[in-house]
């Protein structure tokens, strides 16, 4: 993003010499960020239909889907939404992306969200293929939900078939790694882009967006798990945000929730005393859909793109993009940069230019680590309270003050 930046501001003093402008900011640096661009939004749907039908039929048992099952889900959701709509809010009043003025590469209209009943019925498709290939991503999602289901139900055909969707899984999330293996290419030619037409005027909205994005991500973590564990859990929040500091660091190194599930495990089953047969549930469930701090910079960067390119979200989208974004958290794959392919489903959504996503992927992976930390607390704060609701949870190894259950907090380590 620093090569591309200064590449850019150099072009933008020689903008006037018009075999630089034709050859490189028009000819090299367009076809090599398009191209880049095209790979993210290719992603879209094989990223959507593998991660929710794996994670859905994952589940193994539909009856596993019963208070527990439901209570957690319900909260995932509802903090989701949450989340999302405070980021809105907080990118709709500060502006990050006013007065950046950029032109997308083509005209852009912003789509008009239907009415009410409208988005409820084109939440069932009539041909996946079509709704595929025409970007209705809520439609694929509902599909691949009941798709995964299905697959539950059958048994021992539906096991077969979610061993091939498993395989399918490693495969996709191997073509994420190499896009975003090639990340840095496309980051360069289309920030250098950026900065040859805008000049140093670019500078101010990028820190911005870090901004919101990061004020939003801590409150959420530091202030809305906290109210909901002591209103909600009637627990100590305290208590909790210092035993499960061990997991957050780890999932802010990683930028990995999958990678963090057995550490969240052992945290909230041996140092706050949930009963496993809460939180083998609940925590690889949150790892799956559980997204808030990734649905948060969603939110941001939604509003951040549309006002760098000029364009206006009304009340119907913003309710398009809160609706979108809590359905996609649960297709969001547990693994590092997957939430730009989810942000380039957003936009799509929304019909916003997807190449906004280069105004702020090069930060992207400092914000990845804070939100995957969020995402971490979101599933432990979940998992405190659904075991207190069902007399799961030892209060005296939440509030007693041993490391671990008596061992030290190195011991959180994964094993194997």
């Amino acid at each position: 993003m620093a090569l591309g930046a200064g590449t850019g501001l150099l072009l933008n003093l020689g903008s006037e010499v018009e075999v630089l402008q034709v050859f490189l900011t028009d000819g090299l640096l367009y076809v090599i960020g398009q191209a880049f661009v095209s790979l993210l939004t290719v992603l879209i749907v094989p990223v959507v239909v593998v991660s929710l039908v794996s994670g859905t039929a994952a589940l193994n048992d539909i009856r596993r889907l019963g208070r527990v099952g439901i209570k957690t889900i319900l909260f995932y959701l509802t903090t989701t939404a949450l989340a999302i709509s405070m980021a809105l809010l907080a990118a709709i009043i500060v502006s990050p992306g006013e007065g950046f003025d950029l032109l997308p590469d083509e005209e852009v209209t912003v789509r008009e969200a239907p009415p009410l009943t409208e988005v409820v019925i084109g939440l069932f498709p009539s041909n996946i293929v079509e709704a595929a290939a025409e970007g209705q991503i809520l439609q694929v999602i509902v599909f691949s939900m009941l798709f995964g289901m299905a697959m539950t139900m059958a048994g021992a055909a539906g096991e077969r078939v979610l061993s091939l969707f498993q395989d399918l899984m490693e495969i996709v999330m191997k073509l994420v790694t190499i896009v975003i293996w090639l990340a840095p290419i496309g980051v360069f030619a289309l920030i250098a882009r950026v900065f040859a037409t805008e000049g140093f005027e670019a500078f101010p909205p990028l820190i911005g967006y870090m901004t919101v994005v990061m004020f939003v991500l801590i409150f959420h973590g530091l202030v809305v798990y906290p109210v909901l564990l002591k209103f909600v859990g009637g627990l100590s929040p305290a208590k909790f945000l210092k035993k499960i500091w061990p997991a957050q660091a780890f999932a802010f190194s990683t930028a990995s929730s999958a990678a963090t599930i057995p550490i969240t495990l052992r945290a909230v089953e041996k140092r706050m005393g949930v009963d496993n047969s809460v939180a083998s549930f609940t925590v690889p469930l949150g790892a799956t859909v559980n997204m808030d701090g990734t649905a948060i910079m969603q939110g941001v960067a939604t509003v951040f793109i549309a006002q760098a390119y000029g364009l206006s979200l009304g009340v119907p989208e913003y309710l398009m993009v809160i609706l979108t974004a809590t359905l996609a958290s649960v297709g969001t794959a547990a693994v590092p940069g997957a939430g730009l392919i989810m942000l380039a489903m957003v936009l799509n959504q929304v019909g916003l230019p997807v190449e906004g996503i280069a105004l702020i992927i090069g930060v992207d992976r400092i914000i990845d680590m804070l939100r995957t930390a969020v995402n971490i607390t979101g599933d432990a704060t979940a998992t405190c309270i659904v075991a207190s609701s069902e007399n799961a949870l030892d209060r005296d190894i939440f509030d007693g003050d041993s490391e671990d259950n008596g061992s030290s907090p190195g011991s959180l380590e994964p094993k194997n």
